[in-house]
């Protein structure tokens, strides 16, 4: 990263953090952010549930919400970048402020509420893509009478149109909507969802992946599991946020209602992917997320059974230079232990 962007970074740091977040998207749409020098390390690229992916490190929902500068961190390095969460119906979120810096923790909390512009510019703008692969993150409005079908509702209106699909029913600040991880109601989700992606036109076919959190109990998991290999999903993304607080937090921020994402969740969402890895059985492969900030991070989510990983809270303490950083040290690693490839090193511990 270069001084610019060192000074930069530190600067939005001194500033609201949703005030900041707007900056940092009004500046890379203006060709202010980071660009990845030189070719891609081949011991990082992967193929991902049919997805051909430079290297192995993706930027995670809640960045690009609306997706207006997914171009930008492609060429900032990422493999690939996921937009949203985006719901039908455009909607403001939960009163500010909803988005915290717990500095001493490299932590952030959110209480954020799905806002966004909703389905009509997020497709418009997916339409202008030319390149990379990039996913949608799908939700529901807060106060939709059929959650379900707002689901149904963004993968129509979005085939075609996106790489990838992501479900997310692990958000903490949708009230209810973490009831869809039950077994009944993920199977009525994704049987309904099955259903739409079947009737829709075959040249749009995209892969889905579900996003759990990682407050789940090992029956709750493997539950989950045999409902995603029957309804035939293609991955799962392990995890959203927690509404768990350490003890060892430190900031005065710790008390804020709403996701913990960050370094204190690296352990914890490690620990339920390797849970969700022995459960799953290879019926299906996992992306990692939860506290990535570094190569080491990285290659533990893969070793714990991470096919690719997934980041962004570290972001607001490093700035997007970060990814090229961890992917030098991730390729260094995977070398240094004898692999020749990531997809090698995949829940190799």
């Amino acid at each position: 990263m270069s001084a610019l962007h060192t000074l930069a970074a530190a600067a939005l740091r001194q500033v609201d953090p949703e005030t900041a977040h707007g900056l940092t998207i009004r500046a890379l749409q203006m060709g202010l952010g980071p660009r990845a020098s030189g070719p891609e390390d081949p011991i990082l690229a992967i193929t991902f549930c049919g997805l051909s992916l430079p290297n192995c490190v993706g930027l995670a929902a809640g960045f690009d919400k609306n997706a207006q500068v997914f171009a930008p961190m492609l060429a900032a390095g990422f493999g690939f970048v996921e937009c949203g969460t985006v719901t039908p119906l455009a909607q403001a979120g939960n009163p500010r402020p909803r988005l915290f810096r717990l500095s001493e923790d490299k932590a952030v909390i959110n209480r954020m509420g799905f806002n966004n512009e909703g389905l009509d510019p997020f497709a418009a703008r997916l339409a202008r893509r030319r390149r990379g692969v990039v996913g949608a993150n799908i939700g529901a409005n807060k106060d939709s009478d059929d959650r379900i079908g707002d689901y149904v509702t963004g993968l129509r209106r979005l085939w075609g149109l996106a790489s990838y699909f992501t479900i997310n029913i692990s958000s903490p600040n949708t009230p209810g909507l973490r009831a869809l991880q039950t077994r009944e109601a993920l199977q009525e989700l994704l049987g309904r969802l099955g259903e739409a992606r079947d009737s829709l036109p075959a040249e749009g076919a995209a892969p889905m992946f579900l996003k759990v959190a990682p407050d789940l109990e090992e029956a709750e998991i493997a539950a989950i599991c045999d409902v995603v290999a029957d309804a035939g999903l293609d991955a799962v993304i392990v995890s959203n946020t927690t509404i768990g607080r350490p003890a060892d937090l430190r900031s005065s921020h710790r008390g804020e209602a709403g996701g913990l994402s960050g370094a204190p969740l690296l352990t914890s969402s490690t620990r339920v992917l390797r849970q969700f890895h022995d459960a799953a059985q290879g019926r299906f492969p996992l992306a990692g997320a939860g506290g990535v900030a570094s190569g080491a991070d990285a290659y533990a989510k893969i070793r714990a059974g991470a096919c690719v990983v997934q980041l962004y809270s570290a972001l607001v303490f490093q700035g997007p230079g970060l990814v090229t950083r961890i992917k030098r040290d991730l390729a260094a690693r995977l070398r240094a232990d004898g692999f020749t490839s990531t997809a090698e090193a995949v829940a190799a511990s």
